[in-house]
């Protein structure tokens, strides 16, 4: 049954907009194409939802230099990246990170598996989460799943995420949309709800 956009309170979580996945002319991670689009979309929604008191959290993967917490990561097509070590590992400087953030740092695909995110969301008494970055069929897909299976109402920003290739992103889109009927929603969309609470906040005060 299709819910509203937005279910009590929201939270946007921002998944791995890092500055780079490592050094060198050839990723280690699959692209489907330029984040260009994806970083300034990001942008103006994380300065969208500050404006309206919704709270964000940055994502980070991040694996120590060792590469002991891989595990079976690097069976597929990537290669090592995201080195704790790495300066291309750090949020990325184009989408008003600040130090006072929520961050969270994840070692694996999804951002609840072995982090503290969930108690986060439970201390922030979020309902709705909205997911943008990368990559849209792998940690922003396995994010959404996890979040579905913990009851969260979850959207995802279909012109605010990247995927490794444009079949695989759209198929993740539409996995989600499965999931929740109205999962996949726009920057746009996003924009104008956050506007409208800002409004509110206004209106009361």
């Amino acid at each position: 049954m299709r819910q509203e956009m937005i279910v009590g309170k929201p939270v946007l979580i921002v998944v791995d907009i890092q500055k780079g996945a490592g050094p060198g002319d050839v990723s280690p991670i699959p692209i489907m194409g330029s984040s260009d689009q994806m970083i300034a979309n990001a942008r103006e929604l994380i300065a969208a939802a500050r404006m309206a008191d919704v709270p964000v959290v940055f994502i980070q993967e991040a694996h120590r230099p060792d590469l002991v917490d891989f595990g079976r990561e690097l069976d597929g097509v990537e290669t090592v990246h995201c080195l704790e070590d790495e300066p291309l590992t750090e949020i990325s400087d184009e989408i008003g990170f600040r130090t006072d953030d929520y961050f969270i740092r994840k070692r694996r695909y999804s951002a609840f598996f072995g982090t503290d995110l969930a108690i986060l969301l439970k201390g922030l008494k979020a309902e709705t989460l909205i997911l943008i970055g990368g990559l849209t069929d792998v940690c922003v897909h396995y994010t959404f799943a996890d979040a579905h299976q913990s009851d969260f109402y979850t959207r995802v920003v279909e012109d605010c995420v990247i995927g490794s290739s444009w079949p695989a992103h759209e198929a993740s889109l539409n996995a989600m949309e499965y999931l929740q009927t109205g999962a996949r929603r726009t920057t746009a969309e996003l924009l104008a709800a956050f506007a409208a609470r800002e409004a509110v906040k206004l209106t009361a005060v």
